[in-house]
């Protein structure tokens, strides 16, 4: 019989925060992500942080007691990158939610990290702009967290992913120093970037507590394409077809017949009879409509039906059926999410390959992608008492992995590496890339408190 090794005391320097609690409910919240996984044990406790300075002090007990911290946000990632468990301390950042500033004519807004990603968008379209990193749990998820993650989404293929938009970071290091990197205009190049190297660093080099960020005028014009298939290769070549045309839609969603049926069932839609898998185009801007008509030309020799949607509620209705993919998937029972990258033209290989995985496997796997640029969203869902770390999930995983290396892709676009891609890591990016990449963690963390086992 295996036992649990009696808990570390919390030292008095951060139970004594005004912040800190052991509130087992509060301990249960904090304990995982979206992302499937559950620790075996709770953390030890919980900072909620309100200011800089309680960051400040947080990480300077932290590096003086050699106590892990784990940072979070919205808790909404899908890598395991912010799961506690027994002797780590939780920073959670998301009651440090002010947007601090729109400057509307220099187009930047400048946020702390638990500014959720909508209410950033809606306090920019106050100023007919907008934010482009576009997840698709953009209601529930925090710019922090987005920073974190280097997150993409559905506009990403035009607009970029986090990192374009990320101007000037102040991070607080794991001794309790502050940092400011980058400035608040388009252009700066002085010195190394450490802006780019914080960003999709997984709160392992350092805590996000402000963000100064890349705002876009609002497009003047969107046009709105759907199109249902009989299969899911077929959606997956018309969307190489698209790439191939010299389009750059600011969407291009593609979704598998499982997944729709799942969306059919949570919202009462009925995609699934029109087609075993669903494409969704958007183009904008002054030639909206010219773009459209290049997609559509694209895609309709591999579609059973097209509809395009002048309507705007239609239109907007066929977007948020992609973006209630996910919380549909997880009303049916644990959903794993993967996150894998392959070259565009390599797409239908991509998607007709998780299927031989899912038979082979006997795992079922539902699959989403943002088809513009390659990004794959193959879910595994078990039952909810199932776990997703052993046995035949965690082998599908591995062979999802292999195969997007195989056609020259990434284990991970957009979501992080986190606590559940680590066994897959160096296979990736080789020896030497991770030994540098742990030194770079070690000259800003030398003691290893910051989000120990994740990303690297």
């Amino acid at each position: 019989m295996t036992t649990t090794p009696p808990a570390r005391p919390v030292p008095e320097a951060l139970a004594g925060l005004p912040g800190f609690t052991r509130d087992p409910a509060e301990l249960e919240r904090v304990r995982t992500d979206r992302s499937g996984y559950v620790p075996p044990t709770r953390p030890a406790g919980l900072v909620r942080a309100r200011t800089v300075e309680d960051v400040v002090r947080t990480l300077r007990a932290a590096h003086e007691h050699r106590v892990p911290v784990v940072p979070r946000g919205a808790g909404t990632g899908l890598a395991a990158g912010a799961s506690a468990r027994e002797g780590e301390i939780v920073l959670d950042l998301h009651r440090m939610n002010r947007i601090l500033r729109i400057d509307p004519v220099e187009q930047i807004a400048v946020v702390e990290p638990g500014v959720l990603n909508a209410d950033l968008n809606a306090a920019a379209a106050e100023h007919g702009l907008f934010y482009a990193p576009d997840p698709a749990s953009t209601s529930i998820c925090s710019v922090g967290g987005n920073i974190a993650t280097n997150a993409g989404g559905m506009r990403c293929a035009k607009y970029g992913v986090t990192r374009e938009a990320v101007l000037a970071l102040t991070v607080v290091l794991a001794d309790g120093r502050v940092l400011t990197t980058g400035a608040g205009t388009v252009k700066a190049v002085t010195g190394y970037d450490l802006k780019a190297l914080f960003t999709g660093s997984e709160g392992t080099l350092g805590v996000v507590v402000e963000a100064v960020l890349r705002l876009r005028p609002a497009p003047v014009a969107t046009a709105t394409v759907a199109a249902w298939f009989r299969d899911v290769g077929s959606a997956a070549a018309a969307a190489s077809a698209v790439i191939a045309a010299r389009a750059t839609p600011s969407v291009l969603e593609l979704v598998d017949g499982p997944t729709l049926g799942a969306i059919d069932l949570a919202t009462g839609s009925a995609h699934r009879s029109r087609g075993e898998a669903f494409l969704l185009a958007q183009t904008d801007g002054f030639g909206a409509e010219l773009e459209r008509d290049v997609v559509l030309r694209a895609i309709e020799p591999f579609a059973e039906s097209v509809l395009v949607a002048d309507d705007p509620a239609e239109a907007e209705a066929l977007v948020q059926a992609r973006r209630s993919a996910i919380p549909s998937l997880e009303a049916l029972g644990r959903v794993s999410i993967g996150d894998v990258g392959v070259p565009r033209h390599r797409l239908a290989e991509m998607v007709t390959g998780l299927r031989r995985i899912a038979e082979e496997t006997g795992v079922e796997i539902c699959t989403v992608a943002h088809a513009a640029d390659g990004n794959l969203h193959p879910m595994i869902v078990v039952d909810r008492d199932e776990p997703i770390t052993e046995g035949p999930p965690k082998l599908a995983l591995g062979r999802m992995f292999e195969l997007a290396r195989s056609l020259g892709g990434t284990l991970t676009g957009e979501h992080g590496v986190g606590l559940l891609k680590q066994d897959w890591f160096t296979a990736e990016v080789g020896e030497l890339s991770r030994e540098v990449q742990h030194r770079i963690k070690q000259a800003l963390d030398p003691h290893g408190i910051l989000n120990p086992g994740k990303a690297v």
